[in-house]
């Protein structure tokens, strides 16, 4: 077991649910007790934090392969899809796979009023749906509720086909899974679950196609070319790259989120794919069921039928944590978990097979 698995973390036996929040480092946690001592001596200040953020657009450009000026920073991805949602023209279609998390649906619902359309497809069926009435594609790298990984080539090769834009959640994907935002037209990454940073930091990253047509509809101090020249109107100077779309930045997140950044920026991601994936592969063996992913790329989520809970509340009384969603029971591994983690998962559910409504 590699040193950075074993040693980055004070916690993690036991802890299968990377997918619903990851886990500080011990870079992470010491960087939030700094600064929760700097601020109780009153030595914060906003521009400590700005350069925070300078810090942590870069890292996570690095991260995802695009500079640091196609990189919006934000708190919330549901802010970021909105954004995207107010751009559509009236009576737009945007097509969505069917399930896919809430924060990249609901924007985009919620735009109805004004005659946008939105069809859910199943999750396979993603690029042959697009068509020549077709604004807009908006889905998850990997599926919150599944762990499925989609491969966005079809996806982004049929919107170029009709001048449709695509939107690519990373959130679930982005500090385990190799991943690049340089063929999207846009990108949101909340980075509180894998990257493992506190929850208040996020990111978006816009092509030159996104940057010519979203309009900054949040805009606010922080998006001025010089911030501290934006605090007053009437006059706005936005900046003329992606900085255009940040919010005001939640300081007291940063100072964690950019030791998580840097602790991810300096792994090797498809080490940490394989890891991950390798584990969920094991378990999937040893409960006997088939190993889940499309060929050999397997799924760091793995997911299997619970409708009732049963199995979930089995490894709760084992004191293991994981997670149900949609009726199943889903265990995500990440860097600090082990072969110790699938023997235990294993044991607890040996014999455990959950009820009528489950299978």
């Amino acid at each position: 077991m590699d040193s950075f698995r074993t040693d980055s973390f004070p916690a993690g036996r036991g802890y299968l649910a990377a997918c619903t929040a990851g886990l500080p480092s011990h870079d992470t946690l010491a960087a939030q007790r700094a600064d929760l001592d700097a601020w109780s001596r009153a030595e914060t200040s906003p521009a400590h934090y700005g350069a925070l953020v300078e810090e942590g657009r870069a890292l996570f450009a690095d991260l995802v392969g695009v500079p640091a000026a196609r990189v919006a920073t934000g708190s919330q991805t549901s802010v970021m899809a909105a954004v995207v949602a107010d751009a559509l023209p009236d009576g737009a279609e945007v097509v969505v796979p069917d399930g896919d998390f809430s924060s990249v649906v609901f924007p985009f619902l919620a735009q109805a009023h004004r005659g946008v359309r939105v069809r859910s497809v199943p999750l396979d069926e993603l690029a042959a749906s697009i068509g020549p009435d077709t604004a807009l594609v908006a889905w998850s790298a990997v599926q919150s509720a599944t762990g499925t990984v989609t491969d966005p080539a079809p996806v982004v090769a049929a919107a170029g086909r009709v001048g449709a834009l695509t939107l690519c959640d990373l959130t679930q994907a982005a500090g385990v899974l190799p991943v690049s935002a340089a063929p999207f037209d846009v990108t949101i990454t909340h980075a509180y679950k894998w990257l493992c940073a506190p929850r208040g930091v996020a990111f978006m990253t816009l092509s030159d196609v996104a940057l010519g047509r979203l309009r900054p509809v949040q805009a606010g101090w922080y998006a001025g070319e010089d911030v501290w020249s934006s605090c007053y109107g009437p006059a706005m100077h936005l900046a003329d790259d992606a900085r255009r779309f940040d919010v005001s930045p939640a300081w007291q997140a940063w100072p964690g989120a950019v030791a998580a950044l840097r602790h991810a920026t300096s792994l090797d991601a498809r080490s940490t794919w394989r890891h991950a994936t390798g584990l969920a592969d094991r378990l999937c063996d040893a409960l006997g069921s088939p190993r889940q992913g499309h060929g050999s790329s397997g799924q760091a989520i793995v997911t299997f039928p619970d409708a009732d809970g049963t199995r979930l509340r089995a490894l709760t009384a084992a004191g293991i944590t994981a997670s149900g969603r949609a009726g199943r029971l889903r265990i995500a591994f990440h860097l600090w978990n082990d072969e110790d983690d699938v023997t235990d998962v294993a044991a607890a559910l040996a014999g455990v097979e959950p009820g009528a409504s489950g299978r």
